[in-house]
């Protein structure tokens, strides 16, 4: 048998490997790497026995088969096997493998690219995934190094003396769940690309972003999430510039803003507490449509989160130094802003240069239940089939002001009413078990709602919701399904224009 300790070196991602396999030569590794990885070496100086030297049989293909080879495969196993089978190897000059290094080609960077479907499919790495499996599973013999991340770890166990069991499993788990998710990606863009949205089996995976302060409450751990191929839009993906560290309910909250600040290709600011809209407003600057949400929020924006689809700069950021909100999400912050809300310390800033990016089709709305999940597409619809069945028709102002308010009904907690003018809302309703009540809260928060339209995503059931809001002052509604006889003609007494939709928005 040959004595010395050998190291397999094949990665797509080079990032730091010359310095790795530099310290597995100290550390009595001879590396054999793919042609690639060994040209990479070489350039460096750094001495490799390329796989074709080691093998006697080139890399066919492209490398397509090169892991298939006993001196490469059986090797990496070879410490599993018995006295008989390892003299066997002797006469065959098949040598045990310690350390395997291995990383696969990037496929994600495919579905990112919308590359053609032969193309794709090309990619898949194979030989990579079968190796490291291949190793994880012999952990106790062979050390399998998936992540550059983890080369000083191992680094610093060899400089121990040796990698111990419980370091060795550490390795084993990183390669299967390496593996697993490089298999789920792929699963992924098969089911997208042959139109299969609610496959049998379904595999998704997402890569960790970063931990949380805490849950929903301070004695639960959390952390957020990203999915790998979606760079667009995701709040998972913003950029924190400002700041504590932030928690599960930040990040809950700052979700609920960004949903409904997407519905705005003109300037808005949203203000959410607890899941729940407080405040939307909108304008010809962020600016304006921040200081309508400001004045119309019942509690000032206290502890909110706020999320405005425009830049922060110097004299935005001037009105949100006094506000006690907890995170602002935006477009961006100019160096001015930035010098007035450093002094905020806790004010968490996230920079989300894609915040008016919609919602892609290729991703789902998922919901965890215990032992299940709950998957739906995203609800991207607004209204169609829009039908005035009251006498009196809605003037220009009172249909752009339906529209704007049946926007911010959609992502409200139902049962939700809002009430509001055409560039800012004035009570919002959520959350409850009856119409009528969502109805008496929002124009309670409302306070004057003379001249204000009222929209619900579900229908009126009831004369006195539009009793009610007639009472108040409120000349239009925009409601989702088919409105009762008993509704129209109240609404026809009252002079108020009813328009109703056949899509609904219930939301939990």
């Amino acid at each position: 048998m040959n004595n010395k300790k050998r190291a397999y070196v094949s990665v797509y991602n080079k990032e730091r490997i010359v310095e790795f396999c530099q310290y597995l030569i100290e550390y009595g590794y001879e590396i054999v790497a793919t042609e690639g990885t060994c040209k990479t070496l070489a350039e460096a100086g750094v001495k490799a026995i390329s796989a074709h030297e080691l093998t006697g049989y080139p890399e066919p293909l492209g490398g397509k088969v090169r892991a298939l080879h006993p001196a490469i495969y059986t090797g990496i196993v070879a410490n599993e096997l018995t006295e008989d089978q390892l003299s066997a190897l002797d006469d065959s000059e098949i040598f045990p493998i310690e350390l395997v290094v291995v990383n696969c080609y990037p496929f994600v960077e495919d579905m990112e690219a919308g590359v053609d479907f032969k193309e794709a499919a090309s990619h898949i790495d194979c030989n990579g995934v079968a190796l490291l499996n291949a190793a994880a599973k012999n952990y106790l013999n062979t050390v399998v190094v998936c992540d550059p991340e983890d080369y000083d770890r191992v680094l610093c166990d060899l400089a121990a003396g040796d990698i111990p069991e419980d370091e060795r499993r550490y390795f084993m788990y990183k390669a299967f769940s390496y593996t697993a998710s490089y298999d789920a990606l792929v699963a992924q863009y098969l089911s997208h690309e042959l139109d299969i949205p609610f496959p049998k089996m379904y595999t998704v995976t997402f890569e960790k972003t970063h931990d949380m302060r805490y849950g929903e409450n301070p004695h639960q751990r959390a952390a957020v999430y990203h999915e790998p191929f979606l760079k667009e839009g995701a709040l998972a993906r913003a950029r924190q510039i400002a700041g504590g560290t932030t928690t599960y309910n930040n990040i809950n909250d700052a979700n609920t803003a960004l949903e409904l600040v997407k519905e705005f290709d003109t300037p808005a600011a949203v203000s959410v507490k607890h899941c729940a809209i407080s405040s939307v407003g909108a304008g010809e600057s962020a600016f304006e449509a921040f200081k309508k949400a400001y004045d119309t929020d019942a509690h000032h924006m206290k502890g909110c989160i706020l999320a405005i689809n425009g830049i922060v700069d110097a004299r935005l950021a001037e009105e949100l130094r006094p506000v006690e909100c907890e995170v602002v999400i935006a477009v961006g912050f100019t160096p001015e802003a930035m010098d007035t809300l450093r002094f905020r310390k806790e004010l968490i800033l996230l920079e989300m240069p894609d915040i008016r990016s919609k919602v892609q089709f290729s991703t789902f709305d998922m919901k965890k239940i215990y032992g299940g999940l709950l998957v739906q597409s995203y609800d991207t619809a607004l209204y169609h089939n829009v039908k005035c069945v009251s006498e009196r028709a809605p003037t220009e102002e009172e249909r752009e002001a339906l529209e704007f308010n049946y926007r911010i009904v959609k992502h409200a907690s139902s049962s939700a009413v809002v009430i509001g003018e055409k560039d800012v809302t004035r009570g919002i309703g959520t959350g409850q078990t009856l119409r009528e009540k969502a109805v008496e809260l929002a124009i309670a928060l409302a306070g004057d709602c003379e001249g204000c339209v009222l929209a619900s995503e579900a229908p009126l059931v009831t004369e006195e919701c539009v009793e009610h809001a007639a009472d108040a002052g409120i000349t239009a509604i925009i409601q989702s399904g088919k409105a009762s006889d008993e509704i129209i003609s109240v609404c026809n007494e009252r002079g108020i224009a009813l328009l109703c939709t056949d899509v609904r928005h219930f939301k939990n």
